[in-house]
């Protein structure tokens, strides 16, 4: 390798002068040679190494592909750490480097090219190429896209094409984004014939405007329509060799331009407005040739044009001139066995599970992804942040000396990247932000990139979160902020902000606000989303935010014995790695959504139905869209079983309107009829799908609303006549000690009390102060920055390996009761149980009482008792009537509702990544698995949760293949459980959905 090869991965330019500046990705009918496919290959460690002959030993893979997810070294996963030394802009010595080789022929349909080009789509960091052995060119920018013109370099016959990658250059500083380092070639790699009149590039505006006033608009807004409006078509670029036809047959456009000069804007009556909701396309071409047919020396190129005007008015961020909410999800290309490789079914279908729960719009963090990925949000429909491919977060280690962002010297670079972005994806209606990146400190050089943009592409307003004082950026944008700092940006209040002084914080007030990254996905959680919306729904200013993140990076990998499990940081001997911060999406690796995306889409619903005693509320939320394309369906149940069903008729509501309808006749009815005791009357209204859709078929329900019509409260079970026959009492039989040792014949053990749950990662992890020690509004939400994490507190106080001394045993006629202390080795804090069992007619009635003693001064995880029973019951069904059909919590509740539900036992739990609590059903009504029948008792009613694993098991456990072979069915039986929070980065549980020691009383009838 030469010198001047080593010299180029610690340039700080972006690469070779041989580059071809950057232009539009666009659909066009010239000839074109996909190199995809297999090539030869040769992996070494470092760096300097000569280059492989003709003779060398060479292996093969796949293009596109990772080299590190088939066999050549390893993955490494860094949230803000660089795995190499800090010094800019030095790679380390140890630089994996691979060796692509293959061999094409040019094909005839090249032969009428003016000029023939090599694109490379995305290669991770640092690529040479050679073609038939003369050097073309080098390039940086991993997620970005390289051209360079080859036409002189392409011979008669076989052509071989070799292409050097190094997974560390100096570009490498400026991709510590939170994800997996994974080199390799791993996007398209493209031959483009270019024809003797090309059209090189384009930049097609398709702005909109509302006409107002006419019988036309009236009808379509009432057949669920927005007005129809004027269309602007307007052409910042065309580069081509004119004339040129522009041609949009469903707007009756067809126009010849013989120069650049004749370019002008097409203004066009009855346009239908694109939005994420309604994302009306309409399909365009632009041709150029003999005559601007298309014929021989010209080409074709395919638009789809969705008009909508992006601006901001005042502190208001508008398209189509109404603001916009964004229920948003920040979304990384990953795949546990592709990594980054695109796959364009899994994503449609990936997107199409995005619409499905009422996400709206994307963050494409923190990088542009594959260009497919922008037809289909144009498609399906999604608000789209579109973010350049930076983040020097690493630097934080070090004060952000030496960071990019403000050195002169990687101005160059800093710019090429924004440009690359920019005019990639500029023809894209999703689009209605550019971001510069993301956590790379601030500078002179984000504040170019910043002018750039603005000059280039003056409708799109800037982003970019870590601007804190609103020098370079458009919008004002936070991660993680507390409720009551976003209470004081949408209220205006003048309280600090992040990095700002008064003046400062006045100016970033005055703009529109969105929560770039918010309420952390990981594991069990998160929770508070519905306290975010609410404010978003309080203040116009604020804008929605985005979901840290879509989806968990877990990458499929083996252990020794084969047993297959989904790696996160550390499961692959890295030096430094940031642990299963990875793993915090919305959606599992495997493509399960998790129960908090089922949360999301409860709370972000964009129909509200607010049930009252005589009428319902209907609010339809939609930026755009009338409610035309849903029906309302009721039914009204006993007990969870239907009695009355019916279809609700609002008639049309247009968007940000809302109608009270009467409730259904048969509801008042059956409300005001006989309810038996222990009877319970709900009213569920849905409203659906009236049709299928590019995303969902028709009845998928967008939302649900239910309210508690009427109810009874259940009669007291009345104790029996039959008493103890020996250690049986009923269906059970008890040990001296006072312990449950068989049910309905079935070996069993418990009851035992339990204040223990394995901590989910919101438990383990503080990223932001504690609420458990602080009131969040007397800090401004701060709380106490000095807690650690909930689980450290509970594992200091031995939650995890209480011991349980009986107190006292005492026989009666129809029960016992069983009276126990329970604490942790020294500590002198516990808890006093009482247990009182009583045999009933309806079978045996449990009713716990504990009450703490001593010091405690933290909170639980959960109060309740757990009763093991048989292993085999693992394999069963379980059927409930409670709340369902997933797991939830006190701040993580509105995706439940109450009713029937059931599932298999090895369900009930989220199989998480990490293991960490899950399953947890609260307000339980009756329970059913295998002969055993459970119900709550009373006013307070318990929660369940059922697992072949306790608590401690899974608590062990750093990924499901560690959890042990079951030997039980562990069911919990609690009276409360701690609320989730998102402290692995965001906030701590709310005060009021903790859970303090206090005494506590619930009772249980095991039929």
């Amino acid at each position: 390798m030469t010198n001047a090869a080593i010299d180029d991965l610690h340039a700080t330019t972006p690469g070779s002068a041989s580059r071809l500046a950057p232009r539009a990705w666009l659909h066009t009918d010239a000839p074109a040679l996909s190199l995809n496919g297999e090539w030869d290959f040769r992996w070494s460690p470092v760096a300097d190494v000569p280059l492989p002959g003709a003779d060398d030993a060479w292996g093969t893979i796949p293009v596109p592909a990772h080299w590190v997810l088939h066999g050549h070294g390893s993955p490494s996963y860094t949230n803000l750490q660089y795995p190499f030394p800090i010094d800019p802009p030095h790679p380390p010595e140890e630089n994996p480097t691979g060796d692509y080789r293959r061999t094409f022929a040019v094909p005839t349909t090249f032969d009428a090219a003016g000029r023939v080009l090599l694109r490379f789509d995305g290669v991770e960091s640092h690529f040479r190429v050679w073609l038939n052995d003369t050097l073309v060119g080098w390039s940086t920018g991993s997620r970005l896209a390289t051209e360079f013109d080859v036409t002189e370099l392409l011979r008669p016959g076989t052509n071989e094409l070799r292409v050097r990658v190094h997974q560390w250059s100096a570009a490498s500083y400026l991709e510590d984004q939170d994800q997996w380092w994974l080199p390799g070639i791993f996007r398209d790699v493209t031959l483009l014939a270019r024809p003797t009149a090309p059209i090189d590039d384009v930049f097609v505006r398709a702005g909109w405007t509302a006409t107002l006033g006419d019988a036309a608009s009236a009808g379509t807004a009432a057949s669920g329509r927005p007005s129809t409006g004027t269309g602007t078509i307007s052409f910042p670029t065309l580069d081509a060799v004119f004339p040129v036809r522009f041609s949009v047959p469903d707007l009756g456009v067809d126009v010849t331009w013989a120069s650049p000069d004749d370019v002008q804007p097409i203004a066009v009556e009855g346009v239908d407005p694109w939005s994420a909701e309604l994302p009306r396309l309409y399909d365009a071409t632009l041709s150029s040739g003999t005559d601007a047919g298309g014929t021989a020396g010209g080409e074709t190129v395919t638009l789809r044009l969705g008009f909508r005007s992006v601006r901001i008015e005042g502190d208001r961020f508008l398209v189509n001139g109404e603001r916009v909410v964004f229920h948003g999800v920040n979304r990384h290309e990953t795949h546990p066995e592709r990594g980054r490789v695109f796959d364009e079914a899994h994503a449609r279908a990936d997107m199409a599970l995005m619409k499905r729960n009422n996400v709206n719009a994307i963050r494409t963090s923190h990088y542009p992804p594959h260009p497919r990925v922008l037809d289909l949000a144009d498609e399906l429909g999604f608000w789209v942040i579109l973010e350049c491919d930076l983040e020097t977060h690493g630097f934080l280690f070090v004060g952000w000396q030496g960071n990019p962002s403000d050195d002169p010297a990687w101005e160059d670079a800093y710019l090429d990247r924004i440009a690359r972005t920019v005019e990639r994806d500029k023809n894209h209606a999703s689009i209605v932000m550019w971001s510069l990146g993301n956590e790379s400190g601030t500078g002179r050089n984000l504040a170019a990139m910043s002018n750039w943009v603005h000059r280039r592409d003056d409708e799109r307003p800037v982003h970019y979160e870590g601007d804190y004082t609103g020098e370079y950026t458009d919008v004002y944008s936070r991660m993680y902020p507390t409720l009551q700092e976003t209470e004081s940006i949408g209220g205006g209040t003048a309280t600090p902000l992040l990095g700002c002084g008064p003046a400062e914080a006045a100016r970033q007030r005055s703009k529109p606000f969105i929560h770039c990254e918010y309420v952390h996905a990981m594991g069990n959680g998160p929770g508070q989303i519905a306290e975010y919306e609410a404010l978003v729904d309080r203040y116009p200013r604020l804008h929605g935010g985005f979901v840290w993140e879509w989806r968990d990076h877990g990458l499929l990998t083996h252990t020794p014995d084969g047993t297959p499990f989904y790696g996160y940081g550390g499961d692959f001997h890295e030096v430094v790695h940031d642990g299963n911060f990875v793993m915090d999406g919305l959606v599992l690796p495997d493509d399960t959504p998790t129960p908090g995306l089922a949360e999301f889409a409860a709370v972000v619903a964009p129909v509200r139905m607010s049930l009252g005693t005589t009428t319902v509320l209907v609010e339809n939320r939609f930026h755009s869209a009338s409610t035309a394309g849903l029906r309302f369906r009721w039914t009204l149940s006993r007990n969870g079983v239907v009695e009355h069903e019916g279809r609700l008729a609002p008639g049309v509501v247009a968007a940000r309107e809302s109608v009270t309808v009467p409730v259904p006749t048969e509801v008042l009815e059956a409300a005001a009829g006989p309810i038996a005791p222990g009877e319970e009357l709900w009213l569920d209204i849905v409203a659906e799908l009236a049709g299928p859709t590019a995303w969902a078929d028709t009845g998928h329900v967008v939302a649900r609303a239910q309210t508690l019509v009427a109810s009874r409260v259940a009669e007291a079970p009345r104790a029996s006549r039959q008493g103890w026959d020996g250690d049986r009492l009923g269906d059970a039989t008890f040990t001296e000690r006072g312990d449950l040792s068989s049910w309905k014949g079935q070996e069993v053990a418990g009851p035992r009390l339990e204040l223990w749950r394995a901590p989910t990662d919101n438990d383990r992890l503080a990223s932001q102060g504690g609420y458990e020690t602080a009131d969040p509004v007397l800090t401004h939400g701060v709380g106490d920055p000095s807690a650690p994490a909930s689980a450290t507190k509970w594992l200091a106080h031995g939650l995890d390996r209480l011991t349980h001394r009986l107190v006292h045993v005492e026989r009666s006629e129809h029960g016992l009761v069983q009276r126990v202390r329970v604490a942790a080795a020294n500590s002198g804090a516990g808890v006093d149980v009482t247990h009182r069992w009583t045999l009933t007619d309806d079978g045996l009635l449990l009713d716990t009482t504990a009450v703490p003693f001593g010091e405690w001064g933290i909170t639980w995880p959960r109060i309740g008792v757990r009763i093991d029973l048989p292993a085999s019951l693992v394999d069963e069904s379980a059927e409930w009537f409670g709340t369902g059909p997933l797991e939830s919590y006190a701040d993580s509740s509105h995706a439940a509702h109450v009713g029937v539900f059931g599932s298999p036992v090895s369900l009930l739990t989220a199989n998480y990544s990490r293991p960490q609590e899950s399953g947890h059903r609260p307000d339980l009504r009756t329970l059913r698995v295998g002969p055993f029948t459970v119900s709550s008792v009373g006013a307070r009613r318990t929660g369940f949760t059922l697992t072949p694993w306790t608590a401690q098991q899974v608590a062990r456990a750093g990924h499901p293949y560690e959890l042990p072979t079951p030997d039980a069915t562990y069911l919990y039986l609690d009276a409360a459980q701690h609320g989730l929070g998102s402290r692995a980065c965001g906030l701590d549980v709310l005060p009021e959905h903790q859970l303090w020691p206090a005494s506590t009383a619930w009772t249980v009838l095991l039929g």
